[in-house]
């Protein structure tokens, strides 16, 4: 299988004495339970509970490796760097732009323990949850086309900001960070930690990740889902019939269990859960709520 380059990912070094307290205490993974090779995703919330940046993390020697959009990449640094104060840790931003993905027997050959500046590479903990080993490395160590991990993604329900929801606009059950090991309810504070915390306990997340599949192409990104002409959710990422989109599952759940027809648009489509995930669509709002 190809080893693809994502050349609109950015790398940022968090090193130092404190540097896992000092992550620990501020982003919604748990660093401590990381793997030598594994990468985890994680991501920094406002007070409100909602994504502020995504990325993914993983240790990289004494320190830790954060892979993110380019386009994100400064903007963390800064508000890491406020939060950081008198920490004994240094944030440093790679001069090396760019990631190559690794999957099937080229990722076997990729994985290993020197981290994001060795020759080896970390093992997406997403993509194994999947049933799928996929190694992350910094730099250009391939040139297969950047729409085959596209299509490897959208067909494992794995989403990525901007693609398939906006910053600040989605929680981290939105979009499964709560299965995918992203999200961690046994460590100590972290800033929204209080608001992902009552979702979880009270069980009200609604929204979350689907798989979409039509016998045609499927329209772009954004297009609204619909049952009976009120609206369902957003289609995310597209690779002709197959796409992704964020949904609401008490609502579709509903249609489904009705015979309504799903619609991206004018489009019939279905929508499927991914079952790495173990959810399944509640058939009423009483089994939503149960």
């Amino acid at each position: 299988m190809p080893a693809v380059f994502l050349k609109d990912r950015s790398l940022l070094f968090v090193n130092g004495a404190e540097a896992q307290s000092f992550l620990q205490n501020l982003i919604t993974t748990d660093i401590a339970a990381l793997e030598a090779d594994e990468a985890r995703p994680g991501a920094l919330l406002t007070p409100q509970g909602k994504i502020l940046f995504d990325f993914m993390i993983w240790r990289d020697g004494d320190g830790y490796t954060i892979e993110t959009d380019a386009g994100q990449r400064d903007g963390l640094l800064k508000r890491l760097t406020m939060y950081k104060l008198r920490a004994a840790v240094t944030l440093t931003p790679s001069t090396e732009e760019g990631v190559t993905v690794s999957w099937g027997e080229d990722a076997e050959g990729a994985q290993g323990s020197q981290g994001a500046r060795g020759s080896q590479g970390a093992r997406d903990g997403r993509f194994a949850k999947a049933g799928v080993t996929l190694t992350r490395r910094a730099g250009r160590h391939g040139d297969g086309a950047e729409a085959l991990y596209d299509a490897l993604r959208i067909g494992h329900g794995i989403v990525t900001s901007g693609s398939d929801f906006a910053l600040q606009d989605a929680f981290p059950h939105d979009v499964l960070m709560d299965f995918n090991g992203g999200l961690s309810f046994r460590k100590g504070c972290y800033v929204g930690q209080e608001v992902v915390s009552r979702m979880q306990h009270r069980g009200t997340a609604r929204r979350r990740v689907v798989t979409v599949s039509a016998a045609t192409d499927l329209p772009g990104t954004g297009t609204e889902i619909t049952a009976a002409g009120k609206p369902v959710g957003t289609l995310g990422s597209v690779d002709g019939g197959n796409g992704l989109a964020i949904v609401r599952i008490d609502r579709a759940g509903a249609a489904m269990a009705a015979g309504t027809p799903l619609l991206a648009g004018d489009t019939p489509v279905s929508l499927v859960l991914p079952a790495w995930s173990g959810l399944v669509f509640p058939a009423s709002a009483d089994e939503a709520s149960a």
